[in-house]
């Protein structure tokens, strides 16, 4: 394979424009912060701008990931941030009436009671979806609403304030000298890949999102799928939510994972998902993440003016799409070299009229 075949190939790559995106981000913050990519030792943990940027994106990253599974079946699901807000709220409700806020039986118990609330809400989503057959923005933009008023609820419309080591590791503590949300973060990813790329379980997923009524016809069960993506979604958010509420030591029902959902939906359009449903990538939506979140530390360290950061990651989000888009690198990057070939006559390499179209796995 030649240099220049080589080359296309990687640029073709699903992963390689949200990795030089993400690259070309992280340069960006070199002439404001010269010391950007040093990493360095205290008290035996890692510090750095780098390190910083793995530790706030990780409630990201876990949002992203169960939405990549339910865009993949075709749906959306709008309630995560609500779900992060009920997660933390109700952990941080229990944690605070416990006499001994340092008891990990009590600890432990408050983020089953949060993580337990957050699968209800994703099995309601299911249901909604599923069995009634609402629409997925419908039915998630229920609990959407609805969910930040049972997170105030909870919390009585206070910010619910707690003093708890054992809580204080999931989203703010230091593991290896590493911050222990790192970990979470890779063990969850790793089990989604392995469930949904070693075993049949993507093929099913895919196999939904592309036409569900198809599978259903095959003896895929489709509505099961629906169900339980769902509720791994908001099982995701739960985690997250205990993680955002962790890292404060509070939780606030109003603000708590507010627009997490539109970060969430950017970062796996951004990795390479069709928000059209079928073919997923969790890899993608991770880099996507980052992406999103080094977007969102740029912003700060250039001193883009607060009023208008919105309008500057919208830009920053658009950019990554179109360059993206095949259709708009082939009239923006190809049209000289396509006006060229044109003249010269047809393509030697060009594959016959009748030849059959390459099947693509995606991994």
């Amino acid at each position: 394979m030649t240099t220049p075949s080589r080359w296309r190939a990687l640029t073709h790559h699903q992963l390689f424009w949200p990795v030089a995106i993400l690259v070309a981000l992280l340069l960006v913050n070199v002439p404001f912060t010269p010391d950007f990519f040093s990493v360095r030792m205290s008290d035996g943990h890692l510090y750095g701008s780098l390190v910083s940027i793995v530790l706030f994106g990780s409630p990201l990253i876990l949002v992203a990931v169960g939405m990549t599974l339910v865009i993949a079946t075709g749906g959306i699901d709008l309630s995560v941030g609500a779900v992060v807000a009920i997660t933390g709220a109700l952990a941080c409700s229990h944690i605070s009436h416990q006499k001994d806020q340092n008891a990990l039986a009590g600890v432990l118990l408050a983020m089953g009671l949060g993580l337990l609330a957050a699968v209800v809400c994703g099995l309601w989503n299911g249901f909604l979806v599923a069995r009634m057959g609402i629409q997925p923005i419908i039915a998630t933009l229920i609990i959407m609403v609805a969910g930040r008023g049972v997170a105030q609820l909870i919390t009585d419309g206070q910010i619910i304030t707690i003093n708890s080591d054992p809580y204080k590791l999931i989203g703010g503590g230091y593991w290896l000298t590493l911050p222990f949300s790192i970990f979470v973060v890779a063990v969850v990813v790793a089990v989604t890949v392995a469930l949904t790329r070693r075993t049949a379980l993507g093929l099913l997923v895919e196999s939904v999102g592309g036409n569900a009524e198809a599978s259903r016809l095959v003896g895929i069960r489709s509505r099961r799928i629906k169900i339980m993506v769902y509720a791994f979604c908001a099982l995701c958010a739960g985690i997250a939510g205990l993680m955002i509420s962790s890292n404060t030591s509070a939780a606030d029902g109003n603000n708590a994972g507010l627009w997490i959902e539109l970060d969430a939906i950017l970062a796996v359009v951004i990795g390479g998902t069709s928000l059209l449903g079928g073919r997923f990538s969790i890899g993608g939506t991770v880099v996507g993440a980052l992406v999103i979140q080094t977007l969102t530390t740029t912003i700060y360290t250039i001193g883009v003016p607060t009023q208008t950061n919105l309008v500057f990651k919208a830009a920053v989000v658009i950019i990554v799409c179109l360059l993206q888009s095949p259709k708009f690198r082939a009239k923006v990057f190809g049209g000289k070299r396509l006006g060229a070939r044109r003249a010269a006559g047809p393509a030697q390499d060009a594959p016959p009229a009748d030849a059959a179209p390459k099947m693509e796995v995606s991994r």
